[in-house]
């Protein structure tokens, strides 16, 4: 059996094919367009691997995708492939309605056209996995669409958490295209009957993290003596979820989720941009201390706040923990020092992730 990962060169996308290499026998082919945000150096451990095969290549592209699936018959797609960055939709939405919206709805075209050429019959109990002696049937085949809890709007400070049920309020045009793409794969499944899933996650951090987010974007500018770019008062509040757990959670979903349902998943930890900032700082001074003995802390810089900035996300993660007995692994604590160790241990990763067009645009988007 094999699945067919999309986005699997990017930040989730990428530690996902990583682990699931590292965990089963099962192959994957990912296809990933590789732009800037797309590394092959995050998967440089799998050069050569029998079990992953690279693909370059556009998931708008329906007749590279129509020539994969019927090449190699996975048994599941997990798509992963968006554009992401909050910043970059503001200045530039066209990449964003380009690739999350109609390049979701080619791919759900192309899976749907593959899907209805399967054979009927198979495992009909709900989401459980075909063994790696069967072949993909109807029953068997699954779709599952990665998203965002940016999709729900923004949250008054004693609201209750983003629950399943919370009707869409994109602010962004990440978030709206992103808010398309879900409503999309749901129609599909109401439509066509596809076999879909879907998961919409809080804010990912850990390794292999583009430096242009927030967490990985304080490290690297704080080990290179640069002003640590806060936006508006620090105090927009985000839930946040070591990458490694929504892979893992992504992997029980495919597993055991309900066909046609949502699965919201979060770390539980909510807490203020500024006191990321703060507590990235603090184990820089611990772990690479500087020379002089200063804080990186006095490197913080507020900035004017960004259009539409969302004040509160969180995540009520207990429906996917109620059905499916997920939780999170890793507390705050030890994913931000497992995160921050990460960065300090592979600066040539950072180093060539760094390319000047980069390093331009985010000199233009974070001056003090």
């Amino acid at each position: 059996m094999t699945i067919l990962v999309t986005g699997g060169a990017g930040f989730i996308g990428g530690n996902f094919v990583l682990d699931w290499i590292a965990g089963c026998d099962e192959p994957v082919v990912n296809l990933d367009k590789l732009t800037y945000a797309g590394n092959l150096q995050t998967l440089a451990s799998l050069q050569g691997h029998p079990r992953h095969t690279f693909v370059q290549g556009d998931i708008g592209d329906r007749a590279l995708v129509e020539r994969l699936l019927a090449q190699h018959q996975p048994r599941a797609v997990i798509n992963f492939a968006a554009e992401s960055h909050v910043d970059r939709s503001i200045h530039g939405p066209g990449d964003f309605i380009e690739t999350n919206i109609v390049g979701t709805y080619k791919l759900l075209e192309a899976v749907r056209g593959y899907w209805s050429g399967l054979p009927d019959g198979g495992i009909r109990a709900q989401g459980r996995a075909p063994t790696e002696s069967q072949s993909p049937t109807k029953d068997s085949f699954r779709f599952l669409h990665v998203s965002t809890d940016e999709v729900y709007g923004s949250l008054a400070p004693t609201d209750p958490a983003f629950a399943e049920t919370n009707r869409y309020e994109p602010n962004s045009p990440y978030s709206a295209s992103k808010a398309a793409s879900d409503h999309l794969v749901r129609a599909w499944h109401h439509t066509y009957g596809l076999p879909v899933l879907t998961t919409n996650c809080s804010n990912n951090y850990g390794p292999y993290h583009f430096p242009e987010k927030l967490i990985p974007l304080m490290i690297v500018n704080a080990l290179a003596g640069k002003h640590l770019p806060v936006y508006g008062d620090g105090m927009q509040i985000r839930d946040w979820l070591y990458v490694k757990d929504h892979c893992s959670a992504i992997r029980r979903v495919l597993e055991a989720g309900r066909l046609g349902e949502t699965y919201n998943v979060g770390g539980w930890n909510e807490k203020p941009n500024i006191e990321i900032v703060k507590t990235v700082c603090a184990l820089l001074d611990e772990l690479r201390p500087k020379a002089d003995g200063s804080s990186y802390a006095g490197q913080i810089s507020y900035v004017t706040d960004r259009p539409g900035h969302d004040r509160r996300y969180a995540i009520d993660a207990r429906k996917i923990e109620r059905e499916l007995g997920w939780k999170p692994a890793e507390t705050f604590e030890s994913g931000i020092r497992k995160t921050v160790q990460w960065y300090l241990d592979n600066p040539e990763w950072v180093a060539n992730v760094q390319s000047g067009a980069y390093r331009e645009w985010v000199s233009k988007q974070y001056a003090p």
